[in-house]
């Protein structure tokens, strides 16, 4: 098939939204189809569009939609599509899942925050990604802390630094930040962190290569969001090795599971100083959190992933 696959996110881009997108490309040329990237399209001279964010694609959905009523049209439902959008801007994300022949979510809870009647058009698709090429070699010097993402609200991305700055003048806590700021309140904020806080590091937005080299020497990443559709960074972690601390959200309970041990009340920098800690000096819990990952780790192969791509297309006729 010819395939339009839509993101908002451009070439440029190191955002989720495109991420995801040049990963699904590679996995559908796999299975033999041909995929066409771009940030807006009306799929014309397409099979088949595969649209990421229900509410910034919707202007592609509805053209796709409208002279090609009859051709599948998938629609990833991103983060805030689920946790914001339908309920701030419910007339082109709500109609972008109604379209849609079929609805992608990336973690096992999003059936509890959309509207019910698009329960039966929903597949959750997990996220892959490789794993190390390297072994990991966890810094001697400090209890390392990774957080990758850019600097947004959604993200709560200063929590972790906020959490460091509690630890006891004892502790060997650094939290290293990958990640661009969203805008220059959030660069003004973050610098204003670097500049009070001697546990803090910012190294700004890097390549792929260098968020997995920064895995292999952390002991923990930390996910620290408000909401989230299921972060790559997570599956990324679980899959290099790296135990993962997660605020209690659904985004990421749907990946870890309600029996994980790693998690801490959203935007409560307390309680996540309390875990650092707790990673930091009982061995036997770092241990805990680092075996209920690698149970985890199956869900997140490339080919598992692709599995579920190739039973979604045979499941819509494609």
């Amino acid at each position: 098939m010819n395939i339009s696959l839509v993101t908002p996110a451009g070439k440029q881009s190191r955002a989720g939204n495109r991420t995801t997108a040049v990963r699904w490309a590679r996995i559908l040329q796999d299975l033999g189809h041909r995929v066409d990237i771009s940030e807006e399209s009306d799929g014309n001279g397409a099979d088949m569009m595969i649209a990421v964010h229900a509410w910034r694609s919707a202007t592609s959905i509805r053209a796709f939609s409208k002279h090609s009523p009859d051709k599948p049209l998938v629609v990833l439902l991103a983060g805030t599509d689920i946790y914001h959008f339908q309920h701030s801007h419910p007339d082109d994300t709500l109609e972008s899942m109604d379209r849609a022949t079929q609805l992608v979510c990336l973690h096992d809870l999003v059936h509890r925050a959309i509207p019910q009647k698009f329960g039966k058009k929903l597949r959750v698709i997990h996220q892959s990604s490789p794993p190390l090429t390297t072994p990991r070699r966890p810094s001697k010097r400090w209890f390392e802390v990774c957080v990758a993402g850019h600097l947004r609200a959604e993200k709560d991305s200063l929590r972790t630094a906020y959490a460091a700055q509690l630890a006891p003048t004892d502790s060997h806590l650094r939290v290293v930040h990958l990640g661009k700021a969203h805008d220059e309140t959030w660069a003004r904020d973050i610098r204003a962190e670097v500049a009070g806080n001697p546990r803090f590091i910012w190294r700004g937005e890097v390549p792929g290569w260098q968020v997995r080299r920064q895995f292999a020497r952390s002991h923990a990443m930390v996910i620290s969001s408000v909401m989230e559709g299921g972060a790559n960074i997570v599956s990324e972690a679980i899959v290099c090795g790296v135990p993962v601390i997660a605020s209690h959200i659904d985004g990421n309970i749907g990946l870890l599971g309600t029996d994980y041990e790693g998690y801490y009340p959203a935007q409560d920098e307390t309680a996540l100083a309390a875990l650092l800690q707790r990673a930091e000096n009982e061995p036997a819990f770092l241990k805990s959190l680092a075996r209920q990952c690698r149970a985890k780790k199956p869900l997140f192969t490339e080919a598992k992933e692709k599995s579920a791509w190739k039973a979604l297309l045979k499941d819509m006729g494609a």
